[in-house]
């Protein structure tokens, strides 16, 4: 702002207009000085009267993150050499125990079944069913395992099967009194765990056929006649579940003695249609047996 002079401020004054205050030009800024650094004071120089300040606390180093931790290092393996089983599992299955009932008269031979514990059907406790019928006989008649009624009797085929049985024998002009000797291949019938009938194991099969082959030899028996898929299946060496169909309709050879195979009377029983296959059977063991001719098989 810059001040009016006299003459004006007379001039303005007769027009009734106050003093009047123009702006200035507003002058360069200048350069601000910097202020002078201040200079840390000595040690232990403080003024006197005056406290010490307290000194600014130092700057707080930022730690650095520590590296994450390295991957544990790992061997490599060595390469695998081929698995070699223990000696002991390489080692072949035994051999099912045969029992030798060559030479054994009757006696002797019905005791060995009554005392054998060679196989798992025996050993669960069960009793052993032996053969019965004529001891010196034309045909040995064989199923595969006796049924719980067998067990309860004592003797193979009771019961209606049994009765079915002796009608077939008598239509072929035999009876078990005189011609026929009656048995089973496996003595003891083998149970599952709540005391109901399953299929024999060839273990089992394996333990009792010495017997069989003994009652064959002591009843000189000049034909075997199978029932059922089991007892053909297992004097032929078949694996059990083989349909019995493919030993039907033939004879084949079991030692020096004819085999033919036929249904049980049970499925029989359960299927009447199919006694016309069995009397075809029984025909053919009839001229088989008495031929005393057979094939290998």
């Amino acid at each position: 702002m810059k001040r009016i002079g006299a003459r004006e401020a007379a001039f303005l004054a007769e027009m009734g207009i106050g003093p009047l205050w123009s702006l200035r030009a507003a002058p360069p800024p200048q350069a601000e000085a910097p202020a002078p650094e201040a200079m840390p004071p000595e040690a232990g120089a403080v003024d006197a009267g005056t406290e010490a300040a307290p000194a600014a606390p130092a700057p707080v180093q930022a730690r650095p993150l520590a590296p994450p931790p390295m991957p544990r290092q790992v061997a490599e393996p060595a390469a695998r050499q081929a698995w070699t089983p223990p000696a002991a599992d390489t080692a072949p299955a035994a051999e099912p125990v045969r029992i030798d009932a060559s030479g054994m008269d009757w006696t002797e031979l019905r005791q060995a079944i009554a005392t054998c514990r060679h196989c798992s059907a025996c050993s669960e406790g069960r009793q052993p069913v032996p053969g019965a019928g004529a001891t010196t006989a034309r045909w040995l008649v064989a199923a595969g395992t006796a049924s719980a009624a067998d067990e309860q009797a004592g003797q193979p085929l009771t019961g209606e099967p049994g009765k079915l049985l002796d009608n077939m024998l008598q239509a072929v002009g035999m009876s078990r009194a005189t011609d026929v000797y009656v048995t089973t291949l496996v003595k003891c019938r083998p149970a599952n765990a709540r005391g109901g009938e399953r299929a024999p194991s060839a273990e089992e099969v394996a333990a009792c056929r010495p017997f069989l082959e003994r009652e064959r030899e002591l009843a000189g028996a000049a034909l075997v006649l199978t029932l059922g898929q089991v007892a053909a299946n297992g004097l032929r060496g078949q694996a059990l579940s083989e349909p019995l169909a493919g030993s039907r309709g033939v004879a084949h050879r079991l030692g020096e003695v004819p085999m033919v195979a036929t249904l049980h009377p049970a499925e029989l029983l359960r299927r009447g249609a199919d006694k016309a296959l069995a009397w075809a059977d029984l025909c053919l063991a009839r001229r088989t047996g008495a031929s005393g001719d057979g094939h290998a098989g």
